[in-house]
């Protein structure tokens, strides 16, 4: 079963990241849980839209000194097959028919530090209802968090993923926190992806573990700044 690299949310944004280039860390990987808290911010506004979404993004400037924009990646025509992780293969069928996964009102921006492929972070921001976002970014946390470790196959490339949960920050609505060890070629890399749900807006922050967790609270808050 594939799943393809557009629709995937989680995938699409680790593998792309492991892809850019591993760098030697120790192992980690992970998939969490929904940390739900109580009174759901503004449940029934409209969704924004990407171009609203694009101006919530971070930048340069909220970053701080050391920090340069990634062009946008080309799309890429390779499909994504997942090995060894049952429930994280058959969500590909589920996103290949269109399902509440390829979220449309989305935006994205990417980052490296100081120059270093290896010290990378990436944010993406998604609206919908909150049932919506809720129950799409749920299903690929849970798919991840049913399998200790698993293989990617993007194209000719073979990474190994090793996947665990970690603690999400006590943010928003509803938060989910996973590392993963990608491991190809011979050198490994880790990253972390932290994703918090306010209302009807969701917030990803992918990459370098270190810099998930400075920026995480910075992004949150400049998703909702206009609001």
């Amino acid at each position: 079963m594939r799943l393809s690299t557009t629709t995937a949310l989680g995938l699409s944004a680790l593998t792309a990241l492991a892809l850019a280039g591993c760098s030697t860390s120790t192992p980690t990987g992970s998939s969490a849980a929904p940390v739900r808290r109580g009174g759901d911010s503004a449940k029934a506004s409209a969704p924004l839209s990407s171009a609203e979404l694009g101006t919530r993004l971070l930048d340069e400037d909220d970053l701080g000194e050391g920090y340069t924009r990634k062009a946008d990646a080309a799309v890429r025509g390779d499909d994504v097959s997942v090995i060894g992780c049952p429930a994280l293969a058959k969500l590909g069928g589920d996103t290949a028919t269109g399902s509440s996964l390829s979220f449309p009102r989305k935006a994205k921006a990417s980052f490296t530090y100081a120059g270093s492929s290896s010290s990378e972070v990436s944010e993406e921001l998604y609206s919908d209802n909150a049932t919506k976002l809720s129950t799409g970014i749920g299903k690929i946390f849970d798919a991840m968090a049913s399998c200790s470790s698993y293989q990617v196959a993007s194209g000719s490339s073979i990474i190994d993923i090793g996947a665990r949960k970690t603690t999400a920050p006590n943010l928003g609505d509803e938060q989910w926190s996973q590392l993963l060890t990608y491991s190809a070629g011979g050198q490994r890399s880790v990253v972390k992806q932290t994703a918090i749900r306010t209302g009807n807006v969701l917030v990803t922050v992918s990459g370098s573990p270190a810099l998930v967790d400075a920026h995480i609270t910075k992004a949150l808050h400049k998703a909702h700044a206009a609001r």
